[in-house]
């Protein structure tokens, strides 16, 4: 029974991936500001104040509809793969999973994770990055479906889908670096008998597993949002993951 009820709750990652966006959203909104910028010029208090400024403070929102979009696309598939996966694989068996099986699977739903949220998170950046750019080159979306709907139209399909080797790549090292990462963590933790399986124990392994997936996936994330935000200056990537810059 208990691990009947463990396997049905996997949606409540996705559901907390969407209330922790609503928390994080102007700080993934900065991010993508600065990492966008092709010389480093502000850095977080600077952009964060440079955007109030010029267009309120409610511009550290935009794009919100498409974040929540993205979790709702790629959190919710991660989860759903990772989680049930793992619970049917454990299921009768000796004992948790070995630390490289946790890798192997986080990898291969990160990866799909990834690739179908590649559509919400190319809207997402999109309209978090309009309010850096000149009135008359902003997209202007209303919103996620708005985005998705224009992109398609005018753009076309496969447009929707730029940039979805870094989203899918990214999506790995996260998904190792959150996921798998956690539940080594938590079971190294649990394994000391200092700690019970409690609420600090979680804070600790989430800690532990979100400083993990920071510096796993950070140089990915960067090429992923210059790649979206792109009008065709780059093109695809190059083997050794770098964008090759059009003249």
């Amino acid at each position: 029974m208990a691990a009947e009820a463990r396997v049905s709750r996997w949606y409540f990652g996705g559901l907390a991936s969407c209330g922790a966006a609503c928390c994080t959203h102007p700080l993934d909104l900065l991010k993508v500001h600065l990492q966008t910028q092709q010389e480093v010029k502000l850095r977080m208090t600077g952009m964060a104040l440079q955007v109030v400024r010029s267009d309120g403070v409610l511009a550290l929102y935009n794009g919100l509809s498409a974040s929540l979009c993205r979790q709702m696309t790629y959190s919710l598939t991660r989860f759903a793969i990772y989680e049930s996966v793992r619970d049917h694989v454990t299921t009768g068996s000796q004992g948790p999973l070995p630390f490289y099986k946790k890798v192997l699977l986080g990898s291969i739903s990160g990866c799909i994770g990834g690739f179908v949220g590649t559509p919400a998170d190319m809207v997402n950046v999109r309209m978090q990055n309009d309010v850096k750019l000149e009135p008359s080159q902003r997209r202007n979306y209303a919103h996620a479906l708005d985005g998705l709907y224009r992109v398609a139209r005018e753009e076309g399909l496969k447009k929707l889908f730029s940039g979805a080797s870094m989203a899918a790549s990214r999506g790995m090292f996260v998904t190792v670096g959150q996921l798998s990462c956690y539940d080594q963590a938590k079971q190294l933790v649990l394994s000391t008998g200092y700690l019970a399986d409690n609420i600090f124990t979680h804070f600790v392994a989430s800690f532990i597993a979100g400083g993990c997936a920071t510096v796993l996936c950070q140089p990915l994330d960067v090429l992923k949002t210059r790649l979206m935000n792109s009008k065709g200056e780059y093109k695809v990537p190059c083997p050794t993951w770098g964008l090759i810059s059009r003249p």
